[in-house]
């Protein structure tokens, strides 16, 4: 397997994973395996490759490696945020360069500067390919630069594939709508924060729904995955970026994620990122970490102070799946620090949470299961929005 972190992180966060990984799911055939159905769609076409560090097989080759070894014309490297080997921090730009294991250009989607496709990422090319690890919560990016590149490819009436995987939280839907005014680089379609579809089908609604810049279409191909329905309990191979590192992180990510939207540290620099919470000023628990900063975490919140807070990492995966898009977390946070009112968020919480409401309700006071009941109606609506761009069993 090629490298994506650095070596401690590597080992932290592939034995982490590829140990679950021998268990649920493990019956699954990805996309990126089904060389029969993706070669005659590729034969004699000029490939761009969007993927990065997930984009691997069960014998430990990437995704690009088989194109390769199978006489695919891979022209360019299509790379997201992390960079197509996986070692940027969130957020970080990553640079446009060269792959050292190839030699092929790598074309950055994600600098921090542009917005958008750059010009030369579909230069001379005939197909855009897609394989990356998703999972499937609305303010994951890797979502929104497949968007991105959908629409280019397109508007210069190229071909789109996308090589399938399965959702690790594609087990439900769950959590508010974007509001089209939250629209940001972290939420760009009208989707719940839990949608529960793989990229595939994704995709093929953003097709039918004229979600693509324009209402136009692409010309679009999806090799789905075999062994796979919504039921099934996928567990990732790899992490899927820096601070995803355990399964328990990816499950509690769709209720946690929004105190990136709060002073509040979620574990960034330390070994259980996305699975504590915490603030130098919180009371309530005897449980403390300190952020630090390292591989995939430079300059992590609250760097250097001792925060208390919470540890989640006891919660059942069972359980935290079955609560869905919890807010009692942020609630709680809310309760035990000295933040109160506007103090404890910022402007990028109503990006993560997409409404302008959410807000107000907790500083009022109102419990999780009640804020859950505003959006019921609008997941109810999505399930059967979607519903016929589904490939896969939804049960």
């Amino acid at each position: 397997m090629h490298r994506f972190y650095s070596v401690v992180l590597t080992f932290i966060a592939v034995c982490c994973l590829a140990a679950a990984a021998a268990g649920a799911g493990s019956g699954v055939r990805v996309g990126a395996e089904r060389s029969d159905v993706y070669g005659p769609l590729l034969a004699g076409k000029r490939v761009a490759l969007f993927s990065n560090h997930t984009g691997v097989l069960p014998d430990g080759r990437h995704t690009l490696d088989a194109l390769v070894a199978d006489g695919v014309d891979v022209r360019v490297l299509l790379a997201p945020e992390h960079g197509f080997r996986g070692t940027a921090d969130a957020g970080e730009a990553v640079a446009t360069g060269t792959d050292a294991a190839t030699g092929l250009p790598v074309v950055s989607l994600y600098d921090g500067r542009r917005k958008g496709v750059p010009p030369a990422a579909m230069d001379s090319v005939d197909v855009v390919v897609c394989d990356i690890q998703d999972v499937g919560v609305r303010y994951y990016t890797y979502y929104i630069t497949m968007w991105e590149l959908m629409g280019e490819a397109a508007r210069r009436g190229i071909g789109f594939v996308v090589l399938d995987r399965p959702n690790p939280n594609g087990m439900y839907v769950d959590g508010p709508l974007l509001d089209p005014r939250h629209s940001s680089g972290v939420g760009r379609l009208p989707l719940p924060v839990v949608h529960g579809m793989t990229l595939g089908e994704l995709a093929r609604m953003i097709n039918g729904e004229g979600w693509l810049p324009g209402g136009r279409k692409v010309a679009l191909d999806v090799v789905p995955c075999l062994g796979y329905t919504h039921a099934t309990r996928y567990e990732l191979p790899v992490a899927p970026s820096p601070n995803l590192r355990t399964m328990q992180a990816v499950y509690l990510y769709p209720s946690v994620c929004y105190f990136e939207g709060t002073p509040l540290s979620l574990g960034r620099g330390t070994d259980m990122p996305f699975e504590v919470y915490g603030h130098p000023s919180y009371s309530g628990s005897g449980f403390e970490f300190t952020p630090r900063s390292m591989p995939g975490a430079k300059r992590p919140p609250l760097m250097g102070r001792k925060c208390r807070g919470r540890d989640l990492r006891g919660i059942p995966c069972d359980s935290v799946i079955a609560r869905g898009v919890d807010l009692s977390y942020i609630i709680d946070a809310y309760e035990h620090t000295d933040l109160r009112g506007d103090a404890f968020f910022t402007s990028f919480f109503e990006k993560l949470i997409g409404r302008s409401d959410i807000r107000a309700m907790i500083k009022d006071g109102r419990p999780a299961s009640e804020i859950k009941s505003t959006w019921a109606a609008d997941v109810d609506d999505f399930r059967r929005r979607r519903a016929p761009y589904l490939l896969y069993p939804d049960k």
